[in-house]
């Protein structure tokens, strides 16, 4: 199976299953440590991800908050790198050739190693996507046109504060599915309005017809149901981080792969649970989406 094709197999898979939400869980590669990552994404998969996002450490990760923060500082800290992170994807990909990885970062660590040389390694490790935050979408033509080129998945970011001119920037170039950020602000913060979530959604839809992840804010079943029921997928990135950093506290190195990957599996399953249990009332999620 093609790369690019992957990530709309899995959103086609669960748009015909139970719930109709795909989720999407975000780890930085490299934390706790380089060895967990791998254990960490299967476990993942297991526990009902239908695409990984996985984050290459960056100095200067500015979306992100404290926790995620964190944790890309970790993992420099312990020398993992783009290419180490290719490494990872290559390495999950020896018995898993089905569940889609997007990489998400930032452009300093591409730019180093060179856009062509970025993408064509990608490919041979086996990515689906790449999530560039600070390549604009109206500057990102080229680049775009060079990861589908290598059958890699340009995904970009949309915003609250979006103009419909980027919206349109974003549909002509975006593959594989775009991630509205729910809140103005970094992750792991702010307050979810669900009822506004959805207006933006709806009114996005109105360019996109990409599926709609929707990330940043989302920390527990509740939070992941409510948004489930409008958007194509939920996008959970701080409070996995955190339920994987509580797991390492007093973790010996040689065991953490083990035990944080058990950590995250159940944690990610209870969200899994909180999408797939029927809406009340009998309607489906997919009709609530469609109304």
């Amino acid at each position: 199976m093609s790369s690019s094709s992957r990530i709309a197999a899995a959103f086609a898979r669960r748009a015909a299953a139970p719930g109709a939400c795909a989720l999407i869980p975000y780890v930085t590669a490299g934390y706790p440590t380089p060895a967990s990552t791998v254990p960490i994404m299967h476990a993942l998969v297991a526990a009902g991800a239908d695409v990984l996002e996985l984050g290459v450490p960056f100095s200067d990760p500015m979306a992100d908050g404290p926790v995620i923060q964190r944790s890309s500082q970790h993992a420099l800290e312990q020398g993992v790198g783009l290419r180490d992170v290719l490494a990872m994807v290559k390495e999950f990909r020896r018995t898993d050739s089905q569940t889609p990885v997007v990489l998400m970062g930032y452009a300093n660590p591409v730019e180093r190693m060179g856009q062509a040389a970025f993408a064509a390694a990608a490919q041979e490790a086996g990515v689906d996507g790449c999530l560039v935050v600070d390549y604009p979408p109206e500057e990102a033509g080229e680049f775009g046109a060079l990861l589908e080129g290598h059958g890699i998945d340009p995904i970009f970011l949309l915003a609250p504060t979006t103009t419909d001119e980027r919206i349109q920037a974003v549909a002509r170039v975006a593959r594989g599915y775009v991630y509205y950020v729910s809140l103005k602000g970094v992750t792991g913060a702010g307050h979810l309005d669900v009822q506004d979530v959805s207006r933006r959604l709806a009114h996005i839809r109105q360019f996109v017809s990409l599926p709609v992840g929707v990330g940043f804010g989302i920390r527990d079943g509740q939070s992941a149901r409510a948004l489930g029921a409008e958007a194509d997928a939920v996008v959970i990135g701080t409070r996995l981080i955190q339920e994987i950093d509580a797991a390492s506290q007093g973790t010996p190195p040689e065991r953490q792969p083990e035990i944080c990957a058990r950590a995250a599996g159940a944690w990610l399953r209870t969200i899994r649970g909180a999408l797939d249990a029927p809406p009340p009332g009998g309607a489906s999620q997919e009709s609530r989406k469609s109304a």
